[in-house]
């Protein structure tokens, strides 16, 4: 593990608005992810996880604080600016994979790239061979099983060897078996220096990070 965190938050405030009243989201969150380390988000339905999450990713923009990736401010920057350091430092895996329906599995991961700029057939091939989805190149996201689904969009999340890998609830609506392939997928990643963060309430995730970060009204729970 280096010194520098590949993910960076300082002081992150978010607040809602729904007629009068306010909720806030995050109450000063602060954290670094490494290279090399999985940690795991934890904690209640609406103890701010998801909006960490998004805030970090460049998603939704937080009221107070900074985020920093790979050393780039994310945010108080243009959306066309956070969407291309998300695109070339950044994995995202949500619970519904990240797939476009009417484009095949290669075709989603060829997607990708694009959209860094970095269009990369060999490495495309690489991915998908790392997921087990080699022989599934050409299937439809309908076409998929709810495990298949998750590996095809764990390799669009990795389809520009993205320094950090942000998911959320990644093992959620799979089966044991399933889930325990993208753990092991992730765990993988990190591994190979990526800085790895999942969002669950799984405890099977807490098992497997490096790190286990506890959220509670917003707050890190001490």
């Amino acid at each position: 593990m280096t010194d520098d965190p590949v993910i960076e938050a300082v002081d992150l405030y978010r607040f809602y608005h729904v007629g009068d009243e306010e909720t806030l989201a995050l109450r000063g969150v602060s954290m670094r992810i490494y290279p090399g380390e999985l940690v795991a988000v934890t904690g209640p339905s609406g103890s701010g996880k998801s909006t960490l999450l998004a805030c970090l990713a460049g998603l939704d923009e937080p009221d107070g604080g900074t985020v920093r990736v790979a050393g780039e401010p994310m945010t108080r920057r243009p959306e066309p600016i956070r969407a291309s350091l998300r695109a070339r430092q950044i994995g995202l895996l949500f619970q519904t994979a990240n797939l476009v329906d009417h484009l095949t599995v290669e075709q989603n991961v060829i997607l990708a790239q694009r959209l860094a700029g970095t269009p990369d057939r060999t490495r495309v091939a690489e991915i998908l061979s790392e997921v087990g989805l080699g022989e599934r190149r050409a299937a439809l996201p309908a076409t998929l099983s709810g495990g298949e689904a998750a590996r095809a969009g764990l390799a669009v999340a990795l389809a520009n060897s993205p320094s950090a890998i942000l998911t959320d609830e990644p093992t959620g609506e799979l089966d044991e078996e399933s889930g325990s392939q993208i753990l092991a997928l992730l765990r993988r990643r990190a591994d190979a220096g990526a800085a790895v963060l999942v969002v669950t309430h799984d405890p099977l995730v807490a098992h497997v990070a490096d790190r286990e970060i506890s959220l509670r009204d917003g707050r890190i729970a001490s």
